[in-house]
């Protein structure tokens, strides 16, 4: 799962200290089996170690590791009979993933006067741009959305908005401001070092502009002293629309394609139906990572996130209390006597739940349908999306560039972390943030309802028929929930497009972009449970006797994400 908006991006990655984990029931390697025809607890095993092995190297898009990934799911489809649907006959579609480097002979004033790159500003959202003559305005906080600049106000200028709400672990997202020069933030001040240096380091972006979409806005984070240079009069007394000095931009970077390719890997099993086999219900979970980390100790690091940050890197805020500390040495303390010599340093952030257990159920419930001697009305087409990490990169692109016609396409079932839910998992919070946790049969359903009230109810018709008897939780799918779901996995860059999406997750925990993150901490028997549950979805769908009925507004494709 994704974890920021494109304007705070990564840069928020956790820095946890080293500290945390339990013993463990399952091993460490396990021996591959033969897969068979139903959706299993072994067989995802059997798929999962060896999807989030360590010689995947975290699976980071456009690095041999997801490279030898997609491999993997090939050749699995491949022996399956799956249909490729990717680039000129075969199972990839590449997307052109590059990377951009800050070129230190980019230079940004106001008033003359020189900003210093990494003190004063940081280029977010890298764009190119060079403006001699930029009229800078305010324009009000990004909190209020009620009192944000008109388009008018802000054509052609610099666009400053407030973050008295802070920036760190929240969704920050700008107004869309057809024309607007550039936008900047106030908030670089609140950042600390480590997450400072994450615009240090080369941004990945597809290189892919679609006809009828924006170009992309230059954006930057700038400190509150930029900021009164800006304006020549105290932050707190500006008011929407004051305007300040004039900047002079000149933003140059290099560009460089990734290593190796990034490819989204894209099957389909046709349909049973000659009038209905020319639609589609599409199955996808991402098959990316985040790849390498600093080294750790594994054990220690869990611990600590058990008791400290129990939903993982989107805890990454949290500090912990001395009491905690203490609780975190007599864990420590107690794991290490009943397991001498016990030390392993981990650098790899394996994935195994995100998305390793999507990507392996997409898999799994291929196979399914594969072996059925009576296939669906309806084809069904496998996407697993690669670049959803770096901010859904792969099915952006897939939807902008789909194999099958768009209009095709009648629903998009995705699975990211499906793999958790266990009564210990701290799943996410309520949008008034208190705690969730996960227990026998947890589910958690985002979006389905968000454009058709129909493929909702029929989620629950199935769960509820075909006695899956799935807990379904709907509380990260709150209007205006501050963690932003709905817009952080690959299901939106479908629904954007008006193609109605469930999202099926059990939601975050501890191991949640961490290097802890690994196939022995999986539930095979729920994940396969929630498989089971998702083909049946997938079934009744693609044998329905007319398209799933959209009766909610369409957003606009090239709009920004709003839970």
């Amino acid at each position: 799962m994704n974890r920021f908006s494109p304007l705070v991006s990564s840069m928020l990655l956790a820095a946890a200290p080293a500290a945390a984990q339990t013993a463990h029931d399952l091993p460490l390697k396990h021996a591959p089996a033969k897969t068979t025809a139903a959706i299993t607890p072994a067989d995802l095993m059997t798929r999962l170690y060896i999807f989030a092995d360590d010689s995947m190297q975290g699976r980071e898009a456009g690095m041999p590791g997801n490279v030898k990934g997609t491999n993997y799911i090939a050749a699995e489809i491949r022996r399956l009979g799956l249909v490729p649907a990717g680039d000129s006959g075969t199972y990839f579609q590449t997307i052109p993933l590059k990377t951009r480097e800050f070129d230190t002979t980019s230079t940004f004033s106001v008033g003359g006067a020189s900003l210093a790159v990494f003190a004063d500003y940081v280029p977010n959202a890298r764009v190119p741009v060079v403006n001699v003559a930029m009229p800078i305005v305010y324009g009000g906080d990004l909190a209020d959305t009620a009192h944000h600049i008109a388009p008018e106000q802000a054509a052609g200028k610099l666009v400053v908005f407030s973050a008295k709400a802070g920036l760190i672990g929240r969704r920050v997202r700008t107004p869309t401001l057809p024309g607007v020069a550039g936008v900047a933030v106030i908030g670089l001040d609140s950042l600390p070092p480590l997450f400072r240096a994450f615009f240090r380091r080369p941004q990945s972006f597809v290189d892919d502009i679609p006809p009828g979409a924006p170009p992309p806005t230059p954006t930057f984070l700038i400190s509150s002293g930029a900021a009164g240079r800006m304006f020549g009069k105290p932050l707190d007394s500006l008011t929407l629309g004051t305007t300040g000095a004039t900047a002079a931009i000149t933003m140059r970077y290099t560009t460089t394609p990734v290593p190796d390719p990034a490819r989204n890997v894209v099957a389909i099993i046709p349909g049973s139906d000659p009038k209905l086999k020319g639609e589609y219900v599409a199955i996808g979970g991402h098959n990316d990572h985040i790849g390498l980390a600093r080294p750790v100790d594994h054990d220690s690091i869990r611990i600590f996130n058990e008791i400290v940050r129990p939903e993982g890197a989107d805890d990454a805020r949290k500090q912990p209390t001395p009491e905690q500390l203490a609780q975190v040495s007599q864990r420590l303390a107690a794991f290490r006597a009943a397991h001498p010599g016990h030390t392993r340093i981990d650098s790899i952030s394996n994935g195994a739940d995100d998305d390793g257990s999507g990507s392996v159920s997409a898999l799994e419930i291929a196979e399914y349908f594969a072996t059925m001697k009576q296939k669906p009305k309806r084809s069904l087409i496998f996407v697993w999306h690669v670049g959803e990490e770096k901010g859904l990169l792969g099915s952006r692109f897939f939807t902008d560039h789909p194999t099958v016609p768009r209009d095709s396409i009648v629903a998009q079932l995705n699975m990211d972390m499906v793999g958790r839910g266990a009564a210990g998992d701290e799943t996410g919070r309520t949008k008034d943030s208190v705690a969730l946790h996960g227990g026998p049969g947890y589910l958690q359903l985002v979006g389905s309802r968000r454009l058709s009230t129909e493929l909702g109810d029929l989620v629950e018709q199935v769960n509820t028929q075909g006695h899956h008897n799935l807990t379904l939780d709907y509380a990260l799918d709150a209007d205006g929930h501050p963690s932003n779901i709905y817009c952080r996995s690959d299901h939106y860059e479908y629904a954007r497009y008006g193609i109605p999406i469930v999202f099926f997750t059990t939601g975050l925990h501890r191991d949640y972009h961490q290097v802890t993150d690994e196939p022995q901490y999986i539930d095979y028997e729920h994940m396969a449970r929630v498989d089971r549950l998702v083909a049946d979805v997938a079934l009744r769908v693609a044998n329905l006797d007319h398209r799933v009925v959209v009766d909610k507004p369409k957003p606009d494709p090239n709009g920004q994400c709003r839970q």
